[in-house]
């Protein structure tokens, strides 16, 4: 706000032309490098990298900052830019018949520094007072700064009066809002980009589960929000993120770096700049904090004063994005000519000088002394070896390289009165001495040129050139020295699939391991497991769920199970759908052969009654128990002991409606012989009584009653079949693994009422067989059928129940049971009594003795 109320106290309009005041508190800034041309560039670097405050007396005006510790790759951008410009006033295309100076500033990384530069620029160094000048800036445009704390301060002073600020290394998003910085721009790309190319890069290697470390300025604070916010969209969780500053205490630091060392990430994003990453650095190799997968923002990726057998210790591995290397023919040269003799009073050649050899310079020999080196500037640069001389790395020295040529395609379209259309501006476009910073501005952002390298340079509407990095790796070459390996692309201006692309070249991981690290906060769940959030933890902790049974996942760490369809089930590890069970009571199973054995032997237990009774057709018993029912009942029995076969096996359409018509047709063939001769027994005792007036039951009654008894079951088994058939159906609900192969009734009523009929038949037998039970002893086949019937019902009753509680086959199998129980009840009960008698009591089998009761009850 105090900047802000300095600008706006220190314009005033005038007829319609911006006018200056140019008092300012305290003494001007000067320039550590200028040089005097028709147009006039500024510089701002952070060519010292530490200030020294001092509190103010308030009793004189203030003094100039003192900055420190001189910065080696700041002061190579700073060459660079003289560099570009000596390059284009050599040029008769560009510019011609114009040459450039330049005035370049140190604001020494401080933010204080960068706005007292900022002043110095727009308002030159005369030191005047109550004084109204011209309107005219100092310089057309700006280069700078490296730090975007310190650019946001430069841009926001020099954006009122449309002073285009090119920054080489101000990566913070929030620079490219053109209503705040509405004369900003710069060559490299904004950190939106890069934020998201490192969340992508994340999530390409896996890695869940990271840390974060920031700079506590906008730099940091703004791509890290936009890493975090990309990341977690991308489904990377974000353990810890703890900010720092240059400025912060050691107990500060240090707190940091335990947050570090005790956190569980194994991959450590840090998105710093060189002075918050000189300190942690410091700190992480104090408490010996190794192991870490570091991954880089462009700021400190490359820097090579940190490529250091000591410091590899713990940066081995790193993996970063970074803007693409370039050569520029002649720098170099150029550098290694830097020298104190090119500008003798100049402070800082004198101070890079002492730095670069580690002498004191003075002028003569004879000052000498045993315990001080002394040099004298005759040294040579060549077999030094710092930032400053390499050249191997150039990265942001090739943006301020573009940016310098920027303003001089911008400078050469005014002169030249071009515009984006190809119209003409203003009558002052020509003029090199009429043209004003917003005419370079408006050519700026139209500009659109080819570099020598063949790099096309231009801005977009916010100012912001296109993102485009390298994926760079520190790997160690042959003799151990650390080298920076491109081992990715990321070019933003491409389709989101087609962004980042891997090189082939094989990736050297943290400790200088080829085995890339694992971080995630939970293993990942294998195929047939799904992911179940812990509460309280963040979405990348969770524990791992086997999947429900009839429930799959294909994939690793799905978060849900998928259902199987309807007629499959999961396999033993859940991770794909299987055909279920096909369940049935087949004839290869225990159960079936046994049931199957037990019909086979009913019939032929009943076969060996009818060979036997045909055997002794002609005894009294045999004639005396009505030869021609006592076979046909025979027959309905094998017929019953048969149909039990019909449930065995693959339920078809055939066999299903077999099964349960032959049941309920040979089931009342049998009961209605049964009900014959009951009835029979029951008619013949009868005329035997003196006075009776009931006729004797003959043949063709018998005959009769089968016929129609039988016929009435044969109507209702036709009506089923016709009306509603049972079918095969797959019972799926029954059993959740199984699909269980029966028959559908098709009519449930046409079912009941095959077995009620059955249930009639058998009622009236019992009823009419308990009122003849007091039959003469001898002939008591009238209590055999009594018998046989209880049994027949009790193994009915019981089955209702039963079928319908019994599950899948079972159900079968107790459908068979009753079948079976109940013929061998018949066949035992009527016929075992007859077939004791005739193998082995032939000596009863007489007509007197079967008579011989009957007779005496009669007289």
């Amino acid at each position: 706000m105090l900047i802000f109320g300095f600008l706006l106290l220190c314009s005033i309009k005038t007829k319609g032309e911006t006018k200056v005041n140019c008092s300012m508190i305290g003494k001007p800034e000067y320039p550590l490098l200028s040089k005097d041309g028709d147009i006039i560039i500024g510089g701002a670097f952070s060519i010292h990298s530490k200030i020294n405050l001092e509190m103010p007396s308030f009793t004189e005006k203030p003094h100039r900052l003192m900055c420190t510790s001189l910065n080696l790759r700041e002061f190579r951008f700073a060459q660079t830019m003289i560099f570009a410009i000596e390059e284009i006033n050599s040029k008769a295309s560009l510019l011609p018949n114009i040459s450039i100076g330049y005035q370049i500033f140190d604001s020494c990384g401080s933010t204080l520094a960068s706005m007292r530069s900022s002043m110095a620029l727009m308002n030159g160094q005369e030191l005047t007072a109550e004084h109204i000048c011209s309107g005219k800036t100092a310089v057309k445009a700006i280069i700078g700064e490296s730090e975007s704390s310190s650019t946001i301060v430069l841009s926001r002073a020099t954006g009122p009066f449309r002073i285009p600020v090119i920054s080489h290394f101000a990566t913070c998003a929030c620079l490219s809002n053109r209503k705040q910085f509405p004369s900003f721009f710069r060559t490299i790309p904004s950190d939106f980009y890069q934020s998201r190319a490192l969340a992508q890069l994340v999530k390409h290697f896996g890695w869940t589960w990271v840390g974060a470390v920031r700079s506590d300025n906008d730099y940091g604070n703004n791509g890290m929000a936009t890493f975090v916010e990309v990341a977690e969209r991308e489904g990377v969780c974000i353990e810890y993120s703890e900010a720092i500053s240059r400025t912060n205490s050691k107990e500060k630091i240090a707190k940091v770096v335990e947050v570090i060392k005790k956190g569980t990430a194994k991959v450590l994003v840090a998105f710093l700049a060189q002075g918050e990453m000189d300190v942690l650095l410091e700190e992480i190799i104090g408490q010996n904090v190794t192991g870490l997968q570091w991954v880089g923002s462009e700021s400190w990726i490359t820097a090579r004063y940190l490529a250091t057998k000591f410091v590899s210790k713990v940066l081995g591995g790193a993996v970063g994005f970074t803007i693409s290397k370039s050569k520029i023919p002649g720098l170099r040269e150029f550098l290694l000519k830097v020298n104190p003799s090119q500008n003798p009073s100049n402070a800082l050649l004198r101070e890079f000088w002492e730095m670069a050899f580690g002498c004191h310079l003075f002028p003569t020999i004879s000052s000498k002394t045993e315990h001080e080196k002394f040099c004298n500037g005759s040294e040579n640069l060549t077999n030094v070896s710092n930032e400053f001389t390499d050249v191997s790395e150039l990265r942001i020295s090739n943006n301020v390289y573009k940016a310098i040529y920027a303003i001089a395609y911008a400078l050469h379209n005014t002169l030249a009165c071009k515009t984006s259309n190809g119209a003409t501006e203003n009558i002052t476009c020509g003029t090199k001495d009429l043209i004003v910073s917003s005419q370079v501005m408006h050519s700026l952002q139209n500009v659109n040129f080819t570099m020598a390298s063949g790099e096309t340079i231009y801005f977009d509407q916010n100012g912001d050139p296109t993102a485009r990095y390298e994926l760079v790796n520190w790997q160690k070459n042959g003799a151990g020295e650390t080298t920076f390996i491109t081992v990715g692309h990321y070019d933003a201006s491409l389709p989101s699939e087609q962004q980042f692309v891997m090189n082939s070249i094989n990736i050297v991981w943290a400790g200088d391991s080829h085995t890339k690290p694992s971080s995630v906060c939970s293993e990942s769940c294998q195929p047939g497991f799904r992911q179940a959030v812990i509460k309280g933890r963040p979405v990348c902790c969770f524990e791992c769920l086997r999947c429900p049974s009839g429930e799959i996942s294909t994939t690793t760490d799905s978060a849900e199970c998928i259902k199987c369809p309807l007629e499959h089930w999961s396999n033993e590890n859940h991770s794909m759908c299987v055909l279920k069970k096909v369940e049935f009571l087949s004839f290869e199973e225990n159960m079936g052969i046994l049931l199957t054995a037990f019909s086979l032997t009913g019939v032929s237990l009943t076969i060996a009654v009818a060979l036997m009774f045909y055997h002794f057709i002609d005894t009294p018993l045999v004639k005396a128990s009505n030869t021609e029912l006592s076979f046909l009942l025979l027959f309905s029995l094998s017929l019953c002991f048969l149909c039990s076969l019909t449930f065995i096996g693959q339920p078809t359409e055939w066999s299903c409606m077999l099964r349960h018509t032959a049941f309920g047709i040979t089931f009342a063939l049998c009961m209605s012989c049964v009900l014959a001769r009951t009835i029979a027994v029951v008619m013949a005792f009868k005329t035997t009584v003196p006075g009776t007036s009931v006729p004797q039951c003959t043949l063709p009654l018998q005959r009769i009653c089968v016929f129609f008894c039988t016929f009435f079951q044969v109507i209702i088994c036709t009506l089923w079949l016709v009306l509603a058939p049972p079918i095969p159906y797959k019972n799926i609900t029954h059993s959740l693994d199984t699909i269980i192969l029966e028959c559908d009734l098709g009519s449930a009523i046409g079912f009941w009422a095959v077995l009620g009929y059955i249930g009639l038949l058998s009622v009236l037998c019992f009823i009419l067989a308990f009122l003849a039970r007091k039959l003469p002893d001898n002939f008591n086949e009238a209590k055999f059928i009594t018998f046989s019937l209880l049994i027949f019902c009790a193994v009915w009753i019981t089955f209702i129940p039963a079928y319908v509680s019994s599950p899948g086959k079972f159900t079968v199998a107790v459908e068979i049971f009753a079948i079976l129980a109940s013929s061998f009840g018949l066949l035992f009960c009527i016929f075992t009594p007859k077939c004791y008698i005739i193998l082995l009591k032939p000596e009863q089998n007489t007509r007197k003795h079967i008579m011989g009761k009957t007779h005496n009850k009669s007289q």
